[in-house]
């Protein structure tokens, strides 16, 4: 069975929890260890291609919130639905997504190939976002309590 990107980078998170993003020398590695797992090499590819330009991103310059709100251009409003977008301005208002981190989210969401994204999508690309960017930590706490309390556990 061949997963999708999104399954990859899931397992990619859960299995190395981002800590260090795959170098290229590593990238090999990486690419027979998920084939092992049973991943598709056209996917998995695609799943590296979409990690090395998230590792990118730390050159991306800190925007600070200046109170202004992010109008979506159509191409992303095609993809992100209205409670998508709501979730990135909740998290941003709470403190948890600054500007520059969202523009990430936004821009690594929309590589996905998925046609239609959702909020369990959205809340996972905000972890892994988060886990890469340096001094985030706070932030990555505050978002992993609310993907892991809202997405594992049943209630009573």
């Amino acid at each position: 069975m061949d997963n999708s990107v999104f399954d990859i980078l899931i397992y990619v998170f859960d299995r190395y929890m981002l800590e260090e993003l795959p170098a290229s020398a590593e990238r090999e590695t990486l690419a027979r260890d998920l084939e092992s797992a049973g991943f598709g090499e056209a996917n998995v590819e695609r799943a590296l291609d979409w990690l090395a330009d998230l590792a990118a991103e730390r050159e991306r310059p800190d925007l600070r919130g200046d109170g202004s709100f992010r109008v979506y251009a159509p191409q992303e409003l095609a993809r992100l639905d209205p409670q998508c977008r709501g979730l990135l301005a909740s998290l941003e208002a709470a403190g948890i997504l600054p500007p520059s981190q969202r523009e990430i989210v936004i821009d690594r969401l929309l590589a996905l190939d998925t046609e239609e994204l959702d909020i369990e999508q959205v809340k996972w690309v905000v972890l892994m976002v988060l886990s890469s960017q340096p001094g985030q930590e706070l932030a990555y706490a505050r978002m992993e309590d609310l993907v892991f309390d809202v997405s594992h556990h049943e209630p009573h």
